[in-house]
């Protein structure tokens, strides 16, 4: 995987040599931003090709000087968040999909009380969706600042940047939205700070698991 100043000199370079490079990096992710804030893979799937689509185009107008200074992954990212929210703006119920399945994996273990492993499997089971429709009750807003900062893994100033808000909005954001999924998860006892956000499987990529970024405190 190309670092993104690399990236961005080889985009610059010679756009259509590099640009298999930038698809290779960054699909899964986009994929995986779209899914997190649509709830629906096939949605995803159509965001981050049309988030790639749009990147191309974009970098195929700009001067080199420019396309040497993206920073690719939150450039990316604001695309994919914009098409991501006109995309649920034109569906008929705005409120966040219900029927998402289970995407999140939590280091949250049910106690073993020596039950059957049946039981403590649908427990696991139920506590996984618990925390994915935590995640989808988030506000748009709120739900994209945690996204990108603990699903995506942007850096705070990545975020801010990524959706054109200043630090200090998405640090609140981010910490307001770990604190209600916190408060709606209390009465199960999952403690939201210690779970691991894992990335579904992209259709992009023929299925391929992807990898797992932490949530941290």
């Amino acid at each position: 995987m190309d670092t993104d100043a690399h990236l961005a000199s080889r985009l610059a370079a010679d756009l259509d040599e590099a640009f298999p490079a930038l698809v290779a990096d960054h699909s899964n992710r986009l994929f995986t931003i779209a899914f997190r804030l649509l709830g629906d893979p096939r949605d995803a799937e159509e965001v981050a090709q049309d988030a790639l689509i749009r990147a191309y185009r974009a970098i195929a107008g700009y001067p080199a000087e420019r396309t040497r200074d993206l920073r690719l992954r939150p450039w990316l990212a604001s695309i994919a968040v914009n098409l991501a929210r006109n995309r649920r703006r034109r569906l008929e119920d705005r409120r966040p999909p219900r029927s998402l399945e289970p995407m999140l994996a939590t280091g949250f273990d049910p106690a073993d009380d020596g039950g059957d492993a049946g039981a403590q499997a649908m427990a696991r089971r139920e506590a996984i969706a618990d925390l994915a429709s935590a995640l989808l009750d988030l506000s748009p807003t709120m739900r994209a600042a945690v996204v990108l900062r603990h699903v995506d893994g942007l850096s705070v100033a990545e975020t801010a940047e990524a959706l054109g808000r200043p630090e200090g909005t998405i640090k609140a954001q981010v910490a307001r939205g770990l604190e209600r999924m916190r408060l709606r998860l209390e009465p199960r006892e999952i403690d939201v700070a210690s779970t691991s956000i894992v990335r579904p499987r992209s259709p992009i990529h023929g299925g391929r698991p992807l990898a797992t970024a932490e949530v941290p405190a």
